[in-house]
């Protein structure tokens, strides 16, 4: 299957119709041009899934509405490595790890990008400790255990932005963190699944975040402790990590609870990860559950 940037959403003048495609304009920014009104063409594929893309057909359609990548069901458990930024470890005061620092996101974290709000769960709003972190995601394509680190990229479909959603409250009352970071919705997901292809080099990418258009956290990712390719080869040891595995790679310095006075996050906010080049923006705007 070839591509270079696959995007899943629902056509405008339909309701629930779920389609595959690529964006006519290979440059277009995805997630920031749809939070700003503006109509995306998109060449539609034959297939259902960017599991299985299919081919491009002669139709295309205009995005109503931006998803997820991936649905719920594609993803089983969202693998997350902890700690994997230099410059995030030293401002949480954690000792940098000599091994990736692993904990999981069960498939209800999974969210779609603006315009689906991005919920603040009623007890991390009694506790005011929402918090937001940057993250790159990678998209596994094939089944992979055992797989060695040269061989890693072989198993990567390609990767897209997250934001690994925390309750800061309950991280720091517990030693584990699926909990904390476990809840509802705690794992927007998208845009745009790009390519490996035009990726060869992870370490060149930028990854930014934004609160309400201020820069909180800036990286390149040549500040990742552990590669991607680490990552999946260490992740697959033992373990079977199916086709549709999302895994978010930790992230940079920057996270709320760090900045003084703190950026937390709060109803109406909105918050931007960006990873450039190629990837874009994903948007999300807080709202407190009900």
């Amino acid at each position: 299957m070839s591509f270079d940037r696959l995007v899943r959403f629902v056509p405008k003048g339909h309701d629930s119709k779920i389609l595959i495609g690529e964006p006519v304009d290979g440059s277009v920014d995805v997630g920031a041009a749809v939070r700003k009104g503006e109509d995306v063409q998109v060449k539609v594929y034959s297939g259902t899934s960017v599991l299985d893309a299919g081919s491009p057909t002669s139709e295309t359609a205009t995005i109503g509405r931006v998803l997820s990548p991936l649905a719920r069901e594609e993803v089983g458990t969202i693998r997350c490595i902890g700690l994997n930024y230099k410059k995030h470890a030293e401002e949480a005061k954690m000792t940098i790890p000599e091994i990736p620092t692993v904990f999981l996101k069960p498939e209800t974290c999974l969210a779609d990008p603006w315009p689906a709000p991005t919920i603040i769960p009623k007890h991390t709003i009694a506790s005011d400790s929402a918090d937001y972190e940057s993250e790159l995601a990678v998209i596994i394509g094939k089944e992979a255990k055992n797989v060695s680190e040269a061989d890693a990229l072989d198993y990567v479909l390609g990767y897209t932005a997250s934001n690994d959603i925390s309750s800061r409250a309950a991280q720091f009352a517990q030693t584990q963190w699926c909990y904390s970071k476990g809840f509802d919705g705690a794992c927007p997901l998208g845009p745009v699944l790009v390519s490996k292809r035009l990726v060869p080099d992870v370490g060149k990418l930028r990854l930014r975040g934004l609160k309400n258009g201020k820069v909180v956290q800036d990286s390149g990712l040549t500040d990742l402790i552990f590669s991607v390719e680490k990552i999946v080869s260490f992740l697959s040891q033992g373990t079977t990590l199916p086709r549709g595995t999302v895994i978010i790679t930790g992230t940079p310095a920057g996270v709320g609870f760090a900045h003084k006075p703190q950026e937390l996050l709060h109803d109406g906010d909105e918050f931007v990860v960006e990873i450039q080049p190629h990837i874009g923006s994903l948007y999300n705007v807080m709202k407190n559950e009900e």
